[in-house]
């Protein structure tokens, strides 16, 4: 069996660009894949937790396991050395794309996982790592961090100060107009003292 898997961390990010990918891959190696695994799901959960974990478990000696890149299949050294070494047991192979890694038996693959595994943890540590100083150095700039106070309410709102304003010139009640724009009435509140409204003439 040929198995196709891609991972996504959210439901933001697509995943057409992991299948095209290995849809091309496949295509270029003669190669078809029999069975795909999607999900979309952090790296970080517990591998049991995922469809990789049981797919992983079900592997019979010859099955192909393709991804995009060893990324895919988890978020940390340990994780990564762990299904490899668990598909050479069972002699499953795992090959990736961007990585151009191929599972086997020889002694190569298993210094190659560990480069490639190794090599990536570092590259997170390092970007939380910058990422972590570039704020601290920020927060002692005294400059803010985070989203403004009211961004959160004025992305719900933005450009119906006019209904809004015209609909209390009306005399429709707050809660009337919360209601029908779908926000709390506390939202509309701080809308309308965030924009200084007011009844229209």
């Amino acid at each position: 069996m040929i198995y196709g898997y891609i991972r996504v961390s959210t439901d933001h990010q697509t995943t057409e660009n992991q299948r095209f990918e290995i849809e091309r891959f496949c295509e270029t190696n003669n190669l078809k894949i029999d069975c795909w695994i999607e999900e979309k799901i952090s790296a970080t959960k517990d591998l049991n937790k995922r469809k990789l974990g049981r797919l992983i478990k079900n592997l019979k000696s010859e099955d192909l396991l393709i991804a995009s890149e060893l990324s895919r299949l988890g978020r940390n050294l340990l994780q990564v050395m762990s299904i490899l070494h668990h598909c050479m047991n069972v002699g499953a192979r795992v090959w990736t794309i961007k990585d151009n890694y191929r599972l086997g038996a020889d002694i190569t693959s298993k210094v190659l996982a560990f480069a490639f595994g190794l090599s990536a943890e570092i590259e997170r540590n390092l970007i939380s790592q910058r990422t972590k100083e570039a704020l601290a150095r920020l927060k002692s700039e005294g400059k803010p961090i985070g989203r403004p106070r009211g961004a959160a309410v004025a992305c719900k709102l933005a450009g119906r100060e006019k209904y809004i304003s015209k609909k209390l010139t009306s005399g429709s009640s707050k809660y009337e107009i919360a209601r029908r724009l779908r926000v709390h009435r506390d939202t509309l509140n701080k809308f309308i003292a965030l924009n200084g409204l007011a009844p229209t003439a």
